[in-house]
Parts: C-alpha cells; structure tokens; sequence
C-alpha cells in the first residue's frame, strides 16, 4: 500500500504507525536503550557503544527526533540527547490503549 492511502486511515492509525515505524529498526532500539540508562550522551558515545558510524547514528536519531522521543541541549560543540519522558509517557499511553482494546476470546 502506497503512502497515499494513508488518508483512508483515522490520525491515531497514521500515528501509531509512524511511531512502529521508527521502533521496527534494532538500532534505534539500542540507542534508544542506552540513553535511557545515562542522564544524557552524545553521538560520539553511541558510536562507540553501537558501532555504527557517526552519520548512521545521526540518521537514526533524527528519526527518532521525529517523532519526539529525544531532547537535546548544546554543550560546547555536542548536542547531548536524552528521552523525552512526557513524549515517552503520551507514547506507552497509546499502545497501551490500543492494545487493551483487543478481543481476548479470539480463535
């Protein structure tokens, strides 16, 4: 299905699914993972912690950014990231919503 099917779709459809989206890659995960566990890092830190390169890691984290999950404030010349905890908050509210509407008696 192109993406210009996406306007049949209710916005809380196209939003879950841009946030799946950016979630689907193991990558993103990982960043995600770790700086969840530190007060804040810098791309550098990911690079070594990941292995990928610098410019992968910019790329994930701008998708990420994208869909609000990370903040980032300057220091010297490095943009330091950390979660977004009331994004990250809004964000487990709707899966858990979507999710509890399911039918358990299924099959």
């Amino acid at each position: 299905m192109g993406a210009s099917k996406t306007h049949i779709f209710s916005t809380a459809h196209n939003e879950l699914a841009k946030i799946a989206k950016v979630m689907a890659h193991p990558a993103r995960i990982a960043i995600l993972e770790y700086i969840s566990k530190q007060d804040n890092c810098i791309c550098n830190d990911l690079v070594d912690v990941i292995g990928l390169s610098q410019p992968t890691i910019s790329q994930h984290l701008n998708e990420i950014k994208k869909i609000g999950l990370l903040r980032g404030t300057f220091e010297g010349k490095n943009l330091c990231y950390c979660i977004n905890q009331e994004r990250w908050d809004e964000l487990q509210q709707s899966f858990h919503l979507f999710f509890s509407n399911i039918n358990r008696n299924c099959c």
